[in-house]
């Protein structure tokens, strides 16, 4: 009766060492599908680097809409299925650094800034090094384990966005045949030479703004399914339909206006504050 008794014990520990050897490998190939994304981040930016030094921006444009999907894929799969962890917070800044910061830089040095001799390289190296700091500004309040509901700086792929919606909305202005099949909205497209002379300016703000403390909504943790959320549900449904007509347009007028909310809800705080700290000092003469 022992033997048996002991027979038994024996067969019941098994299936549960399999079970736990189990747990232990789908877990880590859970790890791996969100840092598979984020390779595919890096590889897409690489790509738009090789694409850039060839001529073609339109092509080397849409390679950073892939690494721009790959980033926001990655994340919300690492959030969904609870695997975030140190080394996938590295290798996504690092791909970022590639995609969102050498990328974009290496884009508009070949196609804007390679006339302006010495001031364009400063520019584009300016946008790299800014990328970079803001990125490790990132993962520094990432580590320091702060939950913030708004980012501190101007995001590298918002600020990347920018520049990719303005290349293939300008692209559309030359004569390819594929302008002919993409509906654009006019009023834009006359300020798209415009917005070509201001681009340097407009890279140096962006760089800036990415190690500005000026805080940026952030939608990581938005959830579509609240009910507080509807009217944002709704706004993003006709989003989806204006990128759908209009997609190089759209989506350049949805990065344009993220960059610059910042500095317009950020502007009237300081305002505000400076106003508020001013009407004690008027009290207190007052009393004098």
């Amino acid at each position: 009766m022992r033997r048996m008794a002991l027979k038994k014990v024996t067969f019941r520990r098994v299936p549960l060492k399999r079970v736990q050897i189990r747990k232990e490998e789908l877990r880590k190939g859970i790890f791996i599908i969100p840092s598979l994304f984020t390779c595919g981040n890096m590889s897409f930016g690489i790509l738009s680097i090789f694409s850039s030094i060839s001529g073609h921006f339109i092509p080397a444009a849409w390679f950073l809409i892939g690494a721009l999907a790959c980033d926001i894929i990655d994340g919300r799969i690492a959030r969904m299925t609870k695997t975030t962890s140190e080394f996938g917070l590295q290798l996504d800044s690092l791909s970022d650094l590639v995609s969102f910061g050498v990328a974009p830089a290496v884009m508009m040095y070949m196609l804007v800034l390679n006339t302006m001799g010495k001031i364009g390289v400063a520019i584009a190296v300016l946008f790299v090094l800014c990328s970079a700091l803001r990125l490790a500004r990132f993962n520094v309040l990432a580590h320091s384990g702060e939950v913030n509901k708004h980012f501190m700086g101007l995001p590298t792929p918002a600020s990347a966005g920018v520049i990719i919606s303005f290349v293939l909305s300008y692209q559309l202005l030359g004569p390819e045949e594929y302008a002919l099949n993409v509906k654009t909205i006019p009023v834009l497209m006359t300020l798209m030479p415009t917005f070509f002379k201001v681009m340097p300016i407009v890279i140096v703000v962006l760089s800036f703004l990415m190690v500005s403390n000026i805080p940026y909504l952030s939608f990581k943790r938005l959830k579509l399914s609240k009910v507080r959320t509807i009217e944002l549900f709704a706004l993003v449904i006709v989003l989806i339909i204006l990128i759908v007509v209009y997609p190089q347009n759209i989506i350049f007028i949805i990065f344009s206006v993220y960059a610059a909310s910042g500095l317009l809800l950020y502007v009237p705080q300081i305002i505000l504050k400076k106003k508020r700290q001013a009407k004690p000092e008027k009290v207190e003469n007052s009393d004098m």
